[in-house]
């Protein structure tokens, strides 16, 4: 272990996600396990730049285990993104005598780390905290598995009226860039399609195509998961198209939004915290920075930040077989 590093800030940045709360945690209380002084940066970069610091030792972070969001609160930093409020933010790590940051976020909290251990040696260290899931490097990011079980429950209730009322229901889940938590939640629900951001305009042949072969077979309740980075359109503009092809089907939309951002972490999720977060730790102290730690095939894995940053991780092909096969 690295006798360089005394003192290590953290920090959550972008965009919330559940798992934040039991990271902070880890990264905490493993470094008092490893006599080393942590602190903890409120509002992301922004507050690294105004100082805006809270000491922290193994007390400091208890009771926040099962809170969804971060208490240390997250925001995107324009002032960051400039080398006047990278330097000052350097500055106050330097007053407050911090060697070591550790970042939770996504691609752009990474991309500022990435610039920030280049123009100021300051060593860096980043946990994937994103409920998207698309991150290079590991398996599964932060937030992702309690973002799934939040979209599974709601669409379990709206199923419920779909039966009971035989409506077609067009579900819109997050997912601008990216559609991991349309598949696997469509899977996990039994869609009768899952509307992609990866796919383009032939996905409304194919949905068509499965509405038909559903209205023809007589089924009772028939949902649809549509990413909100869907190429087709959002969950409005293809439930009204729908509606016009099919003018005797009762077409309705639910937009999940924000819901599946919140709420308390799932066990996979609070243990996936927990090893990234001593892993951060015990990485940066054993001197590996301007990288990303994640897990894949139940393994701790270190990866760059140029291999992690901008790269956009592919669907699970099976996976999307897999829903199509068991959605007749």
């Amino acid at each position: 272990m690295s006798n360089r590093i005394h003192k290590i800030a953290v920090l959550t940045s972008g965009g919330d996600s559940p798992g934040m709360n039991p990271a902070i945690r880890a990264v905490v209380r493993a470094a008092v396990y490893y006599n080393k002084e942590v602190v903890g940066v409120f509002r992301g970069y922004d507050g690294l730049i105004e100082g805006d610091f809270i000491e922290l030792d193994a007390r400091g972070v208890k009771n926040i285990l099962h809170r969804g969001g971060t208490f240390l609160k997250s925001a995107r930093s324009e002032r960051f993104r400039t080398p006047e409020g990278r330097q000052q933010a350097a500055q106050q790590m330097k007053d407050h005598s911090i060697d070591a940051l550790v970042v939770i976020g996504g691609d752009g909290s990474f991309t500022g780390a990435k610039v920030f251990e280049q123009e100021t040696a300051i060593k860096t260290l980043g946990i994937p905290g994103t409920i998207d899931n698309d991150l290079t490097g590991t398996d599964y990011t932060l937030g992702f598995d309690t973002a799934l079980n939040t979209v599974v429950s709601a669409v379990d209730k709206i199923r419920d009226t779909a039966h009971s009322h035989n409506r077609l229901f067009f579900v819109e889940v997050m997912g601008r860039d990216t559609g991991f938590i349309a598949l696997q939640s469509g899977l996990a629900i039994g869609a009768l399609d899952m509307v992609l951001p990866e796919e383009h305009q032939s996905s409304w042949d194919e949905l068509t195509q499965y509405l038909e072969k559903a209205f023809e077979a007589q089924k009772t309740s028939n949902i649809v998961i549509v990413a909100e980075g869907s190429k087709v359109g959002d969950a409005y503009s293809i439930a009204e198209r729908a509606q016009q092809l099919y003018p005797n089907v009762d077409a309705k939309v639910t937009v999940l939004g924000h819901l599946q951002r919140g709420g308390a972490p799932s066990c996979k999720d609070r243990v996936l915290a927990s090893l990234l977060g001593v892993s951060s730790v015990e990485h940066l102290l054993n001197g590996k920075s301007g990288g990303m730690v994640g897990e894949i095939c139940g393994k701790v894995v270190f990866t760059p930040f140029d291999q992690v940053i901008g790269k956009k991780k592919p669907l699970d092909t099976q996976l999307l077989k897999i829903a199509r096969i068991l959605s007749i």
